[in-house]
């Protein structure tokens, strides 16, 4: 299954990370924008070349030591029909250089329109007679609270192409719990989801114990996240918040087996902004991206190991 060649990465690489791709025009440096901005002017067109060829330094400087990237589709789509180009050239680009994608939508819908979703970033369209791949990312995040209905056009996709999902659950953000710690029967609403997630899952289960619905859960909640791992043994968990939203090393190991695999922790803002951080010289931002993400590295490795 999809998440096998994921865990595979993650175990050559030894590093349970994905850098998320997640660029404004502000952080590209002024160097890098200059040539764009020259050629076509204030324009949505030249800041999503110069966020492209931002994003393929980046992804030159990491490929070899971080397992994954995620692109959070709202940063492109900001900059409209240019901007979802981009995400496109992206995704293709960092597939090229052997990175597993994941596509930040968290699409939400039910029938026709989510298996269109489905076939947008996850599988094909027909053209005629030609199968045609619009965006090929290797996972997507869903939000699953339309229940069954919004997750089962998923399914069949995953199964046939080798493709996975994050379904949210406990989110990292500070107002998650206004409903998803919700009590439903004693249980929360976010184990409820997570309950959800085994079940979506129980088919599609790989070589490493996991299954193609993978579960978003937030390096915030370190108490949720070592109970989560409990009550989801075959539910892959994409991390967010470590870094810039406060979530520790320490408390994500919570959310890893006993193996230190089941996870893939999230960094966006700290790899791509290292360079403001280290105050090196902006033409070095990739160099700076590479060590943040060992840095980053080096702190989960402190708290969880490999194999």
């Amino acid at each position: 299954m999809s998440f096998d060649r994921l865990i595979s990465k993650i175990i050559s690489m030894k590093n349970p990370t994905v850098a998320g791709l997640d660029p404004k025009l502000e952080y590209v440096p002024d160097y890098l924008k200059k040539s764009f901005l020259d050629e076509d002017g204030e324009t949505l067109k030249a800041a999503a070349k110069a966020i492209f060829k931002y994003n393929q330094q980046i992804i030159d400087a990491i490929c070899d030591i971080v397992p994954a990237v995620k692109l959070q589709a709202a940063y492109y789509e900001m900059y409209g029909h240019h901007g979802v180009k981009t995400m496109e050239r992206t995704i293709r680009y960092a597939r090229l250089r052997g990175m597993y994608v994941i596509t930040d939508g968290k699409r939400n819908d039910i029938g026709a329109t989510m298996e269109a979703y489905t076939a947008a970033h996850l599988g094909s369209c027909t053209i005629g007679e030609s199968e045609c791949e619009p965006f090929g990312a290797d996972a997507l995040t869903v939000n699953g609270y339309l229940g069954t209905d919004g997750i089962a056009p998923l399914l069949p996709v995953c199964k046939q192409r080798d493709r996975g999902i994050f379904v949210l659950c406990k989110t990292s953000n500070p107002s998650s719990g206004e409903f998803q710690d919700l009590l439903i029967d004693g249980v929360p609403l976010y184990a409820r989801m997570g309950d959800k997630c085994e079940e979506w899952g129980a088919d599609t289960i790989g070589a490493y114990g996991y299954s193609a619905v993978g579960a978003v859960v937030g390096a915030t909640y370190p108490e949720q996240l070592v109970s989560l791992r409990e009550r989801m043994p075959h539910t892959m968990f994409l991390v967010p918040g470590y870094g810039a939203q406060g979530g520790g090393a320490a408390g994500i190991a919570g959310g890893f087996d006993k193996n230190g695999l089941g996870a893939i922790v999230n960094s966006s803002r700290a790899i791509l902004c290292a360079y403001k951080k280290e105050q090196c010289d902006e033409r070095d931002f990739a160099g700076a991206a590479r060590r943040e993400a060992i840095r980053m590295r080096e702190d989960l490795m402190t708290y969880i190991k490999i194999g």
